[in-house]
């Protein structure tokens, strides 16, 4: 049972059935009610209590929250470690890219501190020293969501992210040139080679499972599967694409054991920075520029646009496209992968003049 306080309504007396009195504030917080147990003290002490916590309130404060964060916050390495076991892995099919960030540029420098000790200079001084302006408010992110859980937890009371601001960027343009091909593909790794052969999200090449190819095409289930590893697509549809030979010979070549994965759990982005370091490229290139690279010469080769979105399997929510539209343009994704794999091929390997018309498997540019 609860009585009021007629001088701060949000000051009550619990009484239990055995008798036990204790005083508790409630309030509201961003929409949420929120109690805060005073314990066993005064009337006039549970008042001067109430009106500490009604100031902390009103100061956009919530009293509880801190409350709990003075007892349960740990260091920011192991609130890290909680985040990705309870919530990141359960809800994040993209968690892993974060993961690298975290660890290349915020545990290093925060592990050891107390997560409720870190303050937006903290975050600001990091940040700061990230040279790339993609790279910092991709980081920037990546620790906001682990103080944003945090917070939903209750073990911090506040996001020192927040108020941050993030560097303009703009949006990327960059596509390897025909010279450029000839000159990245000895470096590329195996999951590289398949997103310029293939066009496919970096991310779901390297998760991609030896049990989703069937017949020479990679289906990829829409929904993710935690048993096995596989993040879903992008957009939550289920896709599939063509695998021209040369693709299935490189899949047929890496092997990562019994875990059914084609490829190492690598990075991709870092190593893409480690090639263009290798090459004295300036202008560098990012896994995903590989993939509108395929989708370059896809246009070249006259491709048209709706297979190309088909096979970059970008979402068409149109009435016509996402609802009526049933047809699964299986020939045309195969031709138009043949086509545009034997155009990169022979890029590549210097045979440009007539490239286009190489024929792999039984589909040729001019079919």
């Amino acid at each position: 049972m609860y009585e009021s306080d007629r001088q701060y309504p949000g000051l009550k007396r619990r009484i239990r059935g055995s008798g036990h009195e204790t005083w508790v504030y409630v309030y509201s917080f961003r929409g949420r009610d929120r109690q805060f147990t005073i314990g066993q003290v005064t009337l006039t002490q549970a008042r001067k209590i109430a009106a500490r916590l009604q100031h902390e309130v009103a100061e956009g404060r919530d009293p509880q929250a801190e409350k709990l964060a003075q007892r349960e916050a740990g260091t920011f390495g192991e609130l890290y470690a909680r985040y990705v076991e309870e919530w990141a892995k359960r809800r994040n099919k993209s968690w892993a890219q974060a993961d690298y960030l975290v660890r290349s540029h915020l545990l290093p420098r925060w592990a050891k501190l107390d997560a409720k000790s870190i303050t937006r200079a903290n975050v600001r001084a990091v940040i700061g020293k990230i040279e790339s302006p993609t790279v910092a408010n991709q980081t920037l992110a990546a620790a906001s969501a682990v103080f944003t859980f945090a917070i939903r937890m209750e073990v911090i009371p506040h996001n020192p992210c927040k108020g941050i601001e993030r560097n303009p960027t703009q949006s990327r343009e960059r596509v390897l040139s025909d010279s450029e091909i000839q000159l990245f593909w000895p470096e590329l790794t195996a999951p590289l080679k398949l997103i310029l052969l293939c066009g496919q999200r970096p991310g779901e090449v390297q998760r991609m499972l030896r049990q989703h190819i069937k017949d020479g095409w990679w289906e990829m289930p829409g929904a993710a599967d935690p048993k096995t590893g596989w993040p879903g697509t992008k957009n939550k549809e289920s896709h599939r694409v063509w695998l021209v030979e040369p693709v299935r010979e490189i899949i047929a070549a890496s092997s990562v054991g019994d875990s059914g994965f084609v490829f190492n759990r690598g990075h991709l982005d870092a190593a893409m920075r480690g090639i263009c370091a290798k090459l004295g490229v300036a202008d560098r290139v990012t896994p995903h520029d590989l993939r509108r690279s395929w989708a370059t010469r896809a246009a070249e080769l006259g491709v048209t646009r709706l297979v190309v979105d088909r096979v970059l399997n970008h979402a068409d929510r149109s009435v016509t496209g996402g609802v009526y539209d049933r047809y699964a343009y299986g020939p045309e994704i195969q031709r138009a992968m043949e086509r545009v794999a034997a155009r990169v091929l022979a890029l590549a390997e210097g045979r440009a003049a007539g490239g286009a018309d190489i024929v792999l498997g039984v589909f040729s540019s001019k079919a």
